[in-house]
């Protein structure tokens, strides 16, 4: 067998990659096995890939591997997301670098630019998570969308509205003034900002002198002042009630109003009230049945309500404002203010509360069996911790604003036929909608008198029915596929979309199916550097996925991602564990070559070998059984390090060396056959984690067919443990550990046979400490003069140093060592001896010296037994 010396990713992780899927080993079609399947979280279209999204396909790619050799038809969907505020921002960018706005620019018009910038840019990120070995099922690639995925989204919509659930309300929103668009609460980001307070004077009008003092943080926002609310039991106020105060600068006449709403004890006690610009403010006028007045623009600038402040931004009109107010003597005072402001996730960009008719999902029943598939157990959260956070979210969520005013994206399909709010009528196609206008009207209207809503859905209103409509569930609800592969199996994604996203799916798989998405939700911490900062582009501590791949090939990177991962928790990565993975790989490979490279002759199999084997076919089946409790619980990165630990620690280090054979000698047959099964075992094991390497070594151990292929073998199965002889051979590995101390301290070679004394052979077995220790041992209660004494539990083992060691050198070596410990245990006595220390300081403290104490005394003990022997 012609094995190349060293192992060569770049060269097979293609090579394997294209075999896996000219062979159709991704594919998957409903049949009479079990289904495993999962879908993946869509990443935006026109994206790149992160190491957000290295470390969340890595795992979908361990779970969807392990289940496919473990006799599930497993699918792993994959697809993308047409993120329309990303995406249409990108737009836009590349218009305006072309000298063209959006404004000028027909509806059409715009998406023939988007649609040209999606195929340019789109998929990217799909051929990427190829070359991590993501074995995604390619021929059911979805876009959010797709004509069926988008006739999916309406049909939801248009079934909602019907059903009273969905409606068109005049309502405060989180303006966007960057993306052009209202956004989610979800979407706000709070985020604390050092700014002003500022303290203004309203003149009571008719009153000389007399004012009331507000503070705000907006001064710009006065300029669309209705009213000045004080609290009716505040007896600051009482004389000013029924009067009215003059808005500064503007000159606008406001009456002072009273309400419970106003907290007597904050701030001035007094609120000046903007109900287009405050959400607050604005359920405070509808009670008191105040004016409207807005003075920005959708870019949030001032508009015609801004006197001479008109056409400039908000920010600008903030310091320009504030001067004039204090050159006209109505700012008492400024302070320095710490407030949270709301920013756009999205953008950035600091929200605008801002009126607006939208469109709203209603939450209060469609949330209620979201809540009790978790509390049920019938959905599993990992880990359980983001239980709190679902509930805490589902009991207190508002209804979902689901309308953007954007181009890019589904089309709400409401048609509006007059100007009044309830001109509209909302259906599948023209043609409905022209009969149901007809009826609604009781016109004789034609298809040219209605008008589409130009607003769009919220891009995670065509997300939340992925796991549905990529099966084609909503346009066909009883068709083959979605009754084979729906309920899913496992989601695996970030706790940052827990509300966008996974709740949402739930809600939509009991709306639409009576029925959960999923069973398992697995949340993967988020990326950060080795000084917890999280990665990003902006502060450069985010490494290129692809070079990475590259540099230590997709194996390495992979193991080194889960070697830094624990459940749920945040994930501290360092590029040292890709390099750790990498040099795994060379082990293996190397293990490999030695394994196969061996002569074999028809000899009887050595003791040690014999003895060898057992312990090994017991510790891989208690790993078996320890990696499976852990996948179950979705501790994936625990079950890689035992797989870890049994493949370099006891397959490499301990089992080979206890198996091979002397220098230039052949190995017995059966010894090297048992070898080549034990790794094959192990590859299975390991090729979930690292698929390249374990399909090269499957496939170089013999000649296979297609349908033999690594990627489909059996996954082993945990059989019986035998846990005494486990026992009996970690005593025997710790004596050769002592063995191995004694060659290191005092310099003595493996090559150079020592002896070993011991008084009974009982609790270990004598081959593995001949073999592995390179000793003869000797059964004996006599330990013979000038020995090394070292113990495994209440054992004692000796090795006799004579002829390999300088005796005076060394008794004069341990003498100091004896006399430097006998004055540590002085100054620690001397300590302990202190009354006013001992009643005086910290317990932990007291018993850390009392600890010290005991080591140095146990440390002396040994050095007089070893001088004892050596005298």
């Amino acid at each position: 067998m012609n094995i190349p010396s060293k192992y060569n990713p770049k060269i097979t992780e293609e090579k394997w990659y294209n075999f896996w899927q000219d062979n159709g080993f991704f594919h998957s079609e409903p049949d009479d096995r079990p289904s495993y399947t999962i879908v993946i979280p869509p990443p935006n279209v026109t994206g790149v890939l992160h190491m957000g999204h290295m470390l969340n396909n890595t795992i979908q790619d361990i779970l969807i591997r392990k289940a496919r050799m473990s006799g599930f038809n497993a699918c792993w969907v994959p697809g993308t997301d047409h993120a329309s505020i990303a995406t249409e921002a990108k737009v836009v960018q590349r218009l305006k670098e072309k000298g063209i706005s959006k404004a000028d620019l027909t509806r059409e018009e715009f998406m023939d630019y988007a649609w040209e910038w999606t195929h340019e840019h789109g998929g990217v990120i799909l051929e990427q998570l190829k070359k991590l070995g993501a074995s995604c099922d390619w021929d059911r690639t979805k876009f959010t969308l797709d004509e069926d995925l988008s006739a999916s989204v309406i049909k939801v919509f248009v079934n909602l509205y019907n059903k009273g659930q969905i409606y068109r309300g005049f309502r405060m929103i989180n303006w966007d003034p960057q993306a052009k668009t209202n956004i989610s609460d979800e979407e706000v980001n709070h985020i604390e900002q050092a700014g002003k307070l500022y303290y203004v004077n309203y003149p009571i009008e008719g009153e000389d002198g007399e004012f009331i003092t507000i503070a705000t943080t907006r001064p710009e926002t006065i300029l669309g002042d209705t009213a000045i609310c004080v609290n009716p039991n505040d007896e600051r106020f009482t004389k000013y009630h029924g009067k009215n105060v003059i808005v500064p600068i503007v000159g606008r006449s406001i009456p002072i109003i009273q309400d419970d709403y106003v907290d007597m004890e904050f701030g001035t006690g007094a609120l000046k009230i903007t109900p287009a610009h405050d959400v607050n403010d604005y359920e405070i006028g509808k009670r008191h049945d105040l004016e409207i007045i807005d003075v920005l623009d959708d870019d949030a600038n001032l508009n015609e309500h801004g006197l001479h402040y008109q056409g400039k931004n908000r920010f600008v009109v903030r310091k320009e404002f504030s001067k004039e107010l204090e050159e006209k003597g109505f700012l008492a005072k400024v302070e320095d203010y710490k407030n949270k402001v709301g920013t756009s996730e999205r953008t950035g960009e600091v929200i605008e509360p801002k009126l607006s008719v939208q469109w709203f999902l209603k939450m209060d029943e469609i949330t209620k069996p979201a809540l009790k598939a978790i509390a049920d157990k019938e959905i599993n959260l990992y880990p359980e911790k983001y239980k709190n956070t679902w509930n805490h979210w589902l009991e207190n969520t508002f209804d979902w604003n689901i309308s953007r005013q954007l181009y890019w994206g589904h089309r709400i399909p409401a048609y509006f036929y007059g100007e009044g709010m309830e001109d509209f009528v909302v259906a599948t196609t023209q043609e409905e909608a022209l009969k149901l206008a007809q009826e609604k009207s009781g016109k004789d209207l034609k298809l040219e008198d209605l008008r589409q809503e130009d607003d769009v859905l919220d891009t995670w209103f065509s997300s939340w029915l992925w796991p549905i409509s990529v099966f084609n569930g909503v346009l066909e609800p009883d068709n083959k596929e979605i009754n084979y592969y729906y309920p899913t199996q496992d989601l695996v994604t970030g706790p940052d979309i827990i509300f966008f996203w996974v709740a949402r799916m739930v809600m939509a798989g009991f709306e639409l199916r009576d029925e959960k998405p999923f069973s398992n939700v697995y949340f993967t911490g988020i990326v950060r550097d080795k000084q917890r900062r999280k990665m990003s582009k902006s502060l450069g501590n985010s490494p290129d996925p692809i070079e990475l791949m590259n540099k230590y090939g997709a194996d390495g990177v992979r193991v080194g991602l889960m070697l830094s991962s624990s459940a749920g928790n945040d994930l501290l990565f360092d590029e040292d564990l890709c390099l750790q993975g990498r040099n795994f790989a060379n082990k293996i490979w190397n293990a490999f070559r030695l394994t196969q490279g061996w002569e074999t002759a028809d000899l009887e199999q050595e003791k040690a070998a014999a003895t060898a084997n057992q312990w090994f076919e017991s510790k891989m089946n208690e790993t078996i059984a320890d990696m499976d409790a852990n996948l179950e619980k979705f501790r994936i990165s625990d079950a890689l390090m035992s797989l870890y630990k049994l493949i370099w620690d006891d397959y490499c280090s301990t089992y080979l060396e206890a198996i091979k054979p002397a220098y230039q000698q052949p190995i017995p047959a059966a010894t090297q056959k048992q070898a080549t099964e034990f790794l094959e075992n192990l590859i299975k094991l390991l090729h979930p984690y690292m698929p390249f390497i374990t399909e090269e070594i499957w496939q170089l151990m013999e000649d296979r067919n297609v349908e033999d292929a690594l990627i489909v073998a059996d996954y082993p199965k945990a059989k019986d443990v035998d846990s005494a002889i486990l026992e009996k051979f970690n005593v025997s590995t710790d004596v050769v550990s002592g063995i191995r101390n004694i060659r290191n301290e005092k310099n003595i070679p493996n090559k150079e046979v020592l002896e070993l004394f011991t008084d009974s052979d009982e609790t270990f077995f004598s081959e593995i400490i001949e073999k592995l220790g390179n000793v003869n041992l000797n059964i004996s209660t006599e330990v013979p003069e000038n020995a090394q004494s070292f113990r495994v539990g209440t054992q004692e083992f000796s090795i006799p140093l004579e002829g390999f060691i300088d005796t005076e050198a060394e008794i004069e070596k341990l003498t100091d060592e004896k006399k430097y410990l006998e004055g540590f245990l002085n100054s620690v006595r001397k300590k302990l001896g202190n009354e006013k220390f001992v009643n005086g300081a910290p317990e932990a403290v007291v018993n850390a010296e009392r600890k010290k104490e005991s080591d140095a005394l146990e440390k002396i003990a040994m050095i007089e037994d070893q001088l004892s022997k050596l005298k």
